[in-house]
């Protein structure tokens, strides 16, 4: 799907108006992975950015509780105006506003922050609302959140627990975020999240600093893998 986006052109645009939050939405919904990086490195962040985009995955959230993180996220996305870069783990809707001027496309939270999803409405920015349990996700889907990401999910027993939440609440986009695995995002898909959010697992630290390319493209193209497969067998089973 990712892939697919990328050779035809998704027509976004970071720093043009076509970047609304509208196509960063659709995007996040289309690719089904959502890397996780947190680094503090911009050289670090640039090579992880340009690895996945190679390898079809031109999305990376920048994890918001580093020193120095709205600059991290400025250079990623001059760099590569035609990846979407968002803030992660935002808690404060200060930190919010400037990762929004340093360039963030979408901004997630691990719980519900309405002056968070009220500040991102205001500026077109795509906003992933952190929720756990059935009444706080259906409050994030009510608060505005484009997708709303359930985290911890493992801590909740993974793929059943989200298959019970998409049972409940099939009109909610979710977004698997929490010890996402090579071993369980084909499981989480084919439960009915829409995505999987996947930090160490896809581009660890130790790859980072090495500059192992090849190990960060493969596991992206397998990732990706993982989600058209889940998909393929959610479809099947809705039948």
């Amino acid at each position: 799907m990712a892939q697919a986006l990328l050779q035809q052109g998704s027509g976004i645009e970071l720093n043009g108006s076509k970047a609304d939050r509208s196509h960063v939405r659709t995007f996040l919904r289309e690719a089904g992975v959502l890397p996780a990086l947190r680094t503090a490195s911009v050289e670090d962040a640039l090579f992880a950015t340009e690895c996945l985009g190679d390898a079809g995955l031109p999305i990376v959230e920048i994890a918001s509780g580093i020193p120095g993180a709205d600059r991290v996220i400025s250079e990623v996305t001059k760099r590569f105006v035609q990846a979407i870069v968002g803030a992660g783990n935002v808690s404060s809707s200060a930190d919010a506003r400037a990762c929004i001027e340093a360039g963030a496309r979408f901004v997630s939270t691990a719980a519900l922050i309405p002056e968070i999803n009220e500040l991102c409405a205001k500026h077109n920015v795509a906003v992933v609302s952190g929720a756990f349990t059935p009444t706080e996700i259906f409050a994030a889907w009510n608060a505005g959140a484009d997708m709303v990401k359930v985290f911890p999910c493992d801590a909740a027993g993974g793929a059943p627990y989200i298959r019970s939440l998409t049972s409940a609440l099939p009109e909610v986009p979710i977004l698997a975020a929490g010890g996402v695995t090579q071993q369980t995002a084909f499981g989480l898909i084919a439960a009915g999240a829409t995505a999987v959010a996947v930090g160490q697992a896809l581009a660890s630290q130790e790859a980072i600093r090495t500059r192992n390319r090849n190990q960060i493209q493969e596991l992206a193209r397998r990732f990706l893998a993982h989600v058209d497969n889940g998909r393929i067998e959610a479809a099947g089973r809705d039948r």
